[in-house]
């Protein structure tokens, strides 16, 4: 699979996502998935149920190394409850400009693994996804939008009573 088509489906299948792909900055490149549909949110407060990056950040996340050529990321914010049904529990937070603790490669291609940096936030992912692997992927995805709908709901509700 290459970000093109992860970016397709996540399109075709899950309704009222914005699609963001950074064109400078930071993230330039990067690609940012969230659930805002009607564009309520203060940008500044609006958080991706998952990302695909293509680069490494300097000291901030290079676990990945993904400096060689074509490899990407995706990254996928799912439950606490589902992160330990497949790692057991979430590791602590890495000191300043480390990885977690697992044990995992994180340069290794085509495997799901904890994620270097926010693996304590529930986050896992995946460099360079092969459909199979994929296959897998598909229901995390599903889930982290299903979770960023239920936000969205709550938040919407929270301002409505206040209204």
């Amino acid at each position: 699979m290459d970000p093109d088509a992860i970016i397709q489906y996540i399109r075709d299948t899950f309704p009222d996502v914005e699609v963001f792909t950074a064109t400078e900055g930071l993230p330039a490149g990067d690609t940012f998935f969230m659930y805002d549909p009607d564009q309520r949110l203060d940008p500044q407060h609006r958080f991706p149920f998952a990302t695909i990056v293509t680069k490494d950040y300097g000291e901030f996340d290079r676990a990945s190394s993904l400096d060689r050529a074509g490899v990407f990321r995706l990254n996928v914010g799912v439950s606490r409850e589902t992160y330990r049904s497949l790692f057991g529990p979430q590791p602590s937070p890495p000191a300043s400009g480390g990885v977690v603790g697992t044990g995992h490669d994180f340069a290794a291609l085509d495997q799901l693994l904890p994620h270097p940096v926010y693996a304590p936030q529930s986050w896992v992912c995946v460099l360079n996804p092969s459909p199979q692997t994929f296959e897998a992927v598909k229901p995390l995805l599903a889930e982290a939008y299903d979770r960023a709908v239920r936000r969205h709901a709550q938040g919407q509700t929270t301002r409505e009573a206040e209204a």
